[in-house]
């Protein structure tokens, strides 16, 4: 069974965070959330993406392309990083993997 990991067993940096919070503010607007999940929760882990579930009240008109500016964005603030976006939004359809991620996944 996968423990949440607290706020402190993250790989990622005050900085990255700061970063990627205003990104999906300024992406998905101020009510927009953001959690982390993943391989980045795991402090014995090195490398790889930093995956985040974004999640938004309102009905978002063109899905794709937010993931797609979200994705471009935060990748390129933070160096070039790979970054994997998944989103929950009222219209949109849901997965197992959207569950996972708000189950296991750690607030920024």
């Amino acid at each position: 069974m996968y423990l949440k990991q607290s706020f402190y067993n993250m790989r990622l940096t005050p900085q990255q965070i700061d970063i990627i919070r205003a990104t999906v503010a300024e992406v998905g607007g101020a009510d927009a959330r953001v959690r982390l999940f993943g391989s980045r929760l795991d402090d014995n882990a090195r490398g790889g993406d930093i995956d985040l579930l974004v999640e938004t009240p309102h009905p978002v008109d063109e899905p794709a392309t937010m993931i797609a500016r979200l994705s471009a964005r935060i990748g390129m603030r933070l160096g070039g990083r790979k970054i994997d976006v998944l989103l929950d939004a009222p219209n949109l359809q849901r997965f197992p993997i959207h569950e996972v991620a708000k189950a296991e996944g750690v607030a920024l």
